[in-house]
């Protein structure tokens, strides 16, 4: 071996050491798609679109061959366990192929108003089952459509069935052992979407106790996007929360709420960073209702 070709090897091997088993993060442009891309591929054969929001929103005015969801058709009933877990992925497939999405869609999913965390819970769902890069969020949803005087309509069309072949990946979804499990892991990061009164304990709100996960970080899911449009804040910005909450470049992060979809958003954002990313489910009310498992209060958010 030549002494430059070692010189490479061990150069490489060092940067495998330094990283661990995830890459550094790149930001996926492709998963936040604008107004302007839209407008350019709306008429595309292969372009499904999801509206979330009311359903009297969604008649009175939506993107043209837009399809209604919401996350009642992505969740297990009411009453069944936890609040908006998962359902099974034949139920999943089901729902989405109704709504014409196929193997080979690209998806844009959109708020009607201000939905922005059904919307992300739309998009976990997807990328649970396989779609996540074929999938995208329409910065600033419907509002900013409106903005630009694109088009409106009413019609509702009903959508041709799709054929879709799941490809479920369980690790993006863990669970209260698994937290506990990495609690103190360097290479874990446990986020909590919450709001700040919610993370310190001042307020328990629906939970029987009051706090936050033990070591948890906060990164409030309103801070993720700009206060007035619901657009995205820029990747730089973005950036900055996660590095003030101590995700380093290397580190997994698990996202939890209060049920799971204000979680769902910030698992977004860090998949959008490029962040190997997960979500904790049954969040704060899978954890606070084990009495076994330790919950923490804060004066302030760290």
């Amino acid at each position: 071996m030549t002494r430059t070709l070692l010189l490479v090897l061990v150069t490489f091997l060092s940067a495998t050491s330094v990283c661990g088993q995830h890459p550094a993060p790149t930001v996926n442009d492709s998963l936040i798609a604008t107004t302007d891309w839209l407008a350019k591929h709306l008429n595309d054969e292969s372009l499904v679109l999801l509206h979330v929001g009311e359903k009297d929103e969604y008649i009175a005015g939506h993107i043209p061959r837009a399809q209604f969801i919401q996350t009642s058709d992505i969740s297990t009933p009411r009453g069944s366990g936890l609040t908006l877990e998962l359902p099974p992925v034949d139920q999943l497939k089901a729902t989405f192929e109704k709504l014409g999405i196929s193997n080979n869609s690209r998806i844009v999913i959109y708020f009607g108003k201000d939905w922005v965390t059904p919307t992300a819970r739309v998009f976990l769902t997807l990328d649970y089952l396989g779609l996540g890069d074929r999938t995208s969020v329409l910065d600033g949803g419907l509002p900013a459509w409106r903005a630009e005087n694109r088009p409106i309509t009413s019609d509702v069309v009903e959508a041709k069935k799709g054929n879709l072949t799941p490809h479920p990946n369980p690790k993006l979804i863990v669970d209260a052992n698994w937290v506990k499990d990495n609690l103190n892991s360097s290479n874990v990061r446990i986020l909590d979407a919450r709001a700040s009164q919610f993370y310190t304990g001042a307020d328990k709100g629906r939970m029987p106790r009051a706090g936050h996960i033990p070591h948890a970080r906060n990164i409030p899911f309103s801070s993720l996007v700009e206060e007035t449009s619901n657009k995205f804040r820029s990747p730089a910005a973005l950036k900055d929360l996660f590095d003030q909450a101590d995700v380093k470049p290397n580190t997994s992060v698990a996202t939890y709420c209060h049920i799971g979809q204000q979680a769902s958003l910030l698992y977004f954002v860090a998949r959008y960073l490029g962040y190997d990313a997960h979500v904790y489910d049954g969040s704060f009310e899978d954890w606070s209702n084990r009495a076994e498992l330790p919950v923490e209060k804060s004066e302030t958010k760290p």
